[in-house]
């Protein structure tokens, strides 16, 4: 028998001791008055009018012996010492707590607050009830879960007990608050849009495929956040628009990317594309201040401050400036010996995929704060042109630690040309483009009936990871795991 069975073993011993007391280890309801963060930030003045509170909560560690113990309670509040005398309680449920009690499981207790010795905040326990009998024992708390697999497939242990990750977590939930304050400040209408569609659109990249039964149709989930779904409402009347949703892209994965994760994207009727950047920064910047409380960030060997000046970089000239390289007259052979030179591992031989991995290459020389601008049209399905540039796009992402953290653009809204650019991507798709846009003839009709002029743009948890200075996957609290051998 395994040490880990052995504990489960004398936890069932101590869980039927108690069912043969007559008491359930498992009750429905308890009787607790006050969370723990409640008590705390009231303390003085529960204290001194010695009135009883129960709280509730599982018991981390236990410490003591003999005729005291200390339990700090934790109900996910806040934490707090329970302390446990044998003169002040009654012995039998004392001895019974010494007999039946470990560490991970939860208890209601009831008693008075009292500050110790050492000035620690403490409930001097006068009753206590099982609320749970735990049969596994917690992590150690100075070694935790070292192994990464064991630490995601046992997030909810790895949470517990590290306050750095329910911290970080706290961090990611006001990130998201502060996104969407920021963008109904701003007169911006939040909206839902479908997660299974006939056809992806609003960004390149290998779908997830199910099936609808009902309908006997194939269908794709989501890989961007209802850019074509919100460009409709733009047609419909809605002049500012955004959706924070989970989106999911069949690719690799890295500590930038993940196959399921959170995105917002806001779409902004009448405004371009310099509009657009104007409002992302001042967005970052909220973000940074709200969040963290500072605009510095270091991410690996990046160094950036999002309030210093953001650059504009073009994006066919820093290529060139980098690598010699000039994508609009360079042939396909030309950027595949460039990358061959470079180092560079690529897939694909159509132009297009062949300048992405090029870009990705360059970009990872740039710590930013910068906006990369002007992208090719042929990586820019969806973007205008640029004025007296027909081959460049009126495209824009922010770029920080060699990454980009967004993409946004002025809205293509000329019915001719968006279906021309679909035909491209449908050529692209029959070559055995698994990433390349899906055409999506419905949208297009939408454009015959007119949409007006509009940015937009979008973001998602990369930015976080950047600024926890993590690998994405960490700051997701359930990623995703291979089913166990």
């Amino acid at each position: 028998m395994s040490g880990l069975d052995e504990v489960r073993s004398e936890r069932i011993k101590k869980l039927e001791i108690l069912k043969a007391k007559g008491i359930n280890p498992y009750p429905a309801k308890t009787a607790r008055t006050h969370t723990v963060a409640d008590v705390l930030s009231t303390f003085d003045t529960l204290s001194s009018g010695g009135a009883a509170v129960t709280l509730a909560g599982r018991i981390m560690v236990i410490r003591g012996q003999g005729a005291i113990l200390f339990a700090p309670l934790f109900d996910g509040t806040a934490k707090i010492q329970a302390v446990l005398k044998e003169d002040i309680i009654d012995g039998e449920i004392f001895a019974l707590f010494k007999e039946v009690v470990d560490s991970g499981d939860f208890i209601e207790a009831t008693g008075t607050l009292f500050t110790t010795e050492r000035g620690e905040r403490s409930l001097l326990v006068t009753e206590w009830k099982m609320l749970v009998k735990s049969l596994l024992p917690l992590p150690d708390k100075y070694h935790g879960l070292q192994n990464e697999e064991e630490r995601f497939r046992k997030r909810y242990l790895d949470i517990l007990t590290k306050e750095e990750l329910q911290a970080m977590f706290k961090r990611k939930e006001k990130f998201w608050d502060v996104t969407r304050s920021f963008l109904k400040a701003r007169g911006f209408r939040e909206v839902e849009t479908p997660t299974l569609e006939l056809t992806t659109g609003g960004a390149e990249a290998r779908p997830f495929l199910t099936k609808h039964n009902d309908f006997d149709v194939d269908v794709y989930l989501r890989i961007s956040v209802g850019e074509l779904w919100q460009k409709r409402l733009l047609a419909a009347g809605f002049e500012k628009t955004f959706e924070i949703g989970r989106v999911y892209r069949n690719e690799g994965t890295s500590p930038n990317h993940l196959q399921e994760f959170t995105n917002m994207e806001f779409y902004w009727g009448y405004a371009n594309y310099e509009d657009g950047m104007a409002l992302v920064e001042d967005l970052y910047r909220t973000i940074a201040r709200e969040v963290y409380g500072k605009t510095e960030f270091t991410r690996g060997e990046y160094t950036f401050d999002l309030a210093h000046e953001w650059k504009r970089i073009r994006y066919a000239e820093e290529i060139e400036r980098q690598t010699g390289i000039s994508i609009e007259s360079a042939t396909e052979k030309e950027i595949q010996a460039k990358l061959q030179e470079l180092g560079v591992t690529y897939e694909g031989d159509n132009k297009e995929r062949l300048t992405d991995t090029l870009w990705k290459y360059c970009r990872k020389h740039i710590a930013g704060p910068a906006f990369v601008i002007d992208h090719p049209k042929l990586v820019s399905p969806l973007a205008k042109s640029v004025d007296g540039h027909p081959e460049s796009t009126q495209r824009f992402q922010p770029l920080i630690a060699g990454t980009e953290v967004g993409n946004g653009y002025s809205e293509l809204n000329d019915p001719l040309d968006q279906q021309a650019r679909f035909d491209l991507q449908q050529t692209l798709i029959e070559r055995g483009d698994e990433e390349a846009m899906m055409p999506d003839h419905e949208f297009v009709e939408m454009l015959e009936y007119g949409m007006p002029p509009a940015c937009g743009f979008g973001f998602g948890e990369r930015l976080f990871a950047i600024l926890e200075d993590k690998p994405i996957r960490e700051t997701q609290l359930f990623p995703l795991m291979r089913p166990k051998a």
